[in-house]
């Protein structure tokens, strides 16, 4: 079996989402996805990218994360800082940082990324995976921090859930939910309900981030995508009644819902069509 992946981009930044929001953060973009969100913003990963063997990968991650070895045994950060699951993440442990996230694109596409993955565990590096929520999770090194999509009705891909993965869920793993509708939220209201996820891990609630302009509505983010990628992405079905992120946050509350309300940090700091960011 080959040894490489399919890379789009490898760089640091800091973490825009999930309970690991604003930690340093060496990102792995892979390229290609099997789903076509609605609202996707990373479409130029489908396609665009070239091989890379692991070994170039992790010395490229090791390169990226050297300056944080100033710091020495004295590890920046613990899970304790990072709110109420800290006791399902063993509070008060260390965490090396930077972060590590294998993103896409969807990264379980590629099956080395399984083995790349587990080195980078092996490497002491926290590693967390962005994945669809349409792919097995079960393959995955447990020691990865899985955050994981259940798509929305808006997404156009809400079929594609793979819910036989929830059982595999733990609890330092995310489920995030992407809503920019009503029939978004009142969907994933119900998924928590079915499946108790509150109970299981962290819920993630991240509002469909707009277009620079900031329309009282979600307008799904296309940005930086070449017109052929663009126009694979399925269309928000009809009937859906678009739910501003101050909506959604005060529906979050009116429900009591035990949920992690999120916006994706690096499109205030950056442009929100910036790469490498």
């Amino acid at each position: 079996m080959s040894d490489s992946l399919v890379i789009n981009e490898i760089y640091l930044s800091l973490q825009g989402e999930s309970t690991f929001a604003g930690l340093p953060c060496v990102f792995i973009r892979l390229t290609a996805c099997d789903l076509r969100c609605s609202y996707c913003d990373t479409a130029y990963a489908f396609t665009e990218g070239g091989k890379m063997t692991l070994a170039k990968i992790l010395a490229r991650v090791r390169e990226l994360a050297g300056p944080f070895a100033e710091w020495g045994p004295q590890r920046a950060g613990s899970e304790a800082c990072l709110g109420s699951e800290a006791t399902a993440r063993q509070a008060g442990a260390p965490m090396p940082l930077p972060l590590v996230e294998l993103t896409g694109g969807e990264p379980l596409l590629q099956k080395n990324s399984l083995p790349l993955m587990q080195a980078l565990c092996d490497d002491d590096f926290l590693v967390l995976l962005e994945t669809s929520g349409a792919h097995d999770i079960s393959g995955v090194d447990p020691r990865v921090r899985r955050i994981m999509d259940l798509k929305c009705p808006s997404s156009g891909e809400a079929a594609r859930n793979r819910f036989a993965n929830i059982p595999h869920l733990q609890a330092t793993d995310e489920v995030k939910f992407v809503i920019g509708t009503v029939e978004d939220y009142e969907w994933a209201r119900a998924q928590i309900i079915k499946y108790k996820l509150a109970a299981v891990c962290p819920v993630l609630f991240s509002w469909v981030h707009p277009l620079p302009a900031e329309p009282s509505s979600p307008v799904p983010s296309r940005l930086l995508t070449s017109a052929p990628a663009r126009n694979t992405l399925k269309s928000v079905p009809a009937g859906q009644t678009p739910l501003s992120r101050r909506a959604l946050a005060e529906k979050i509350l009116a429900d009591a819902l035990p949920v992690r309300f999120q916006i994706q940090q690096h499109k205030i700091i950056w442009p929100a069509e910036q790469r490498g960011v």
